[in-house]
């Protein structure tokens, strides 16, 4: 490997998801010290990652599946690494993926493989695989509104635990211990 792209954390704001703008930081030290180029796509100037003493080359781009294949035909990079990015980046290392830009430029995906990527972020098919090898998992349901899901939620049997099909951060889940407190952390899903 002579160059690696790295699809960075692109916080909203200061102080949020911290954990990858280290992680990816620690990555790109990492990878330098084995003597391998970095370019990294972040759109956030305020993280760790982007200072100019890390990543060889720094693209200041949203992380998307258009931005960054403009840059992998730019770059030519070996490969990409998708886990330093959060959510954003592991959505859109599915969609390069899955539009065959990766195979395409011939990009390998260091890491976590894109088809374990794609089976965690299901959670239907990763309760499967998990049952499958015999990992037992909690009781789980996915409704489309509230009402569903309260009657779901009867059947369980309360507390349960709220969250929104798709969300960064944790937003918009929480625990709820009854009916009302149900409905009105639902409403905000």
């Amino acid at each position: 490997m002579k160059k690696i792209l790295i699809l960075g954390s692109g916080a909203l704001k200061i102080g949020q998801a911290g954990e990858f703008d280290y992680s990816g930081s620690q990555a790109i030290k990492a990878f330098k010290e084995e003597r391998i180029k970095t370019v990294l796509i972040n759109p956030n100037i305020a993280t760790i990652q982007t200072s100019k003493e890390l990543a060889d080359k720094v693209y200041f781009l949203p992380v998307t599946p258009d931005f960054v294949t403009e840059v992998i035909k730019k770059e030519k990079p070996d490969a990409i690494v998708l886990s330093f990015g959060g959510q954003t980046a592991l959505n859109c290392g599915m969609d390069l993926y899955k539009k065959g830009v990766l195979r395409k430029y011939r990009v390998q995906v260091l890491g976590t493989p894109v088809s374990a990527i794609i089976l965690t972020e299901d959670r239907e098919k990763f309760a499967n695989h998990l049952h499958k090898i015999k990992v037992a998992t909690p009781k789980s349901f996915a409704v489309t509104t509230v009402e569903k899901g309260l009657k779901q939620a009867l059947e369980i049997g309360y507390p349960v635990m709220i969250r929104a099909g798709f969300s960064l951060g944790g937003q918009k889940s929480g625990v709820v211990r009854n009916e009302k407190e149900f409905s009105l952390l639902a409403q905000k899903a």
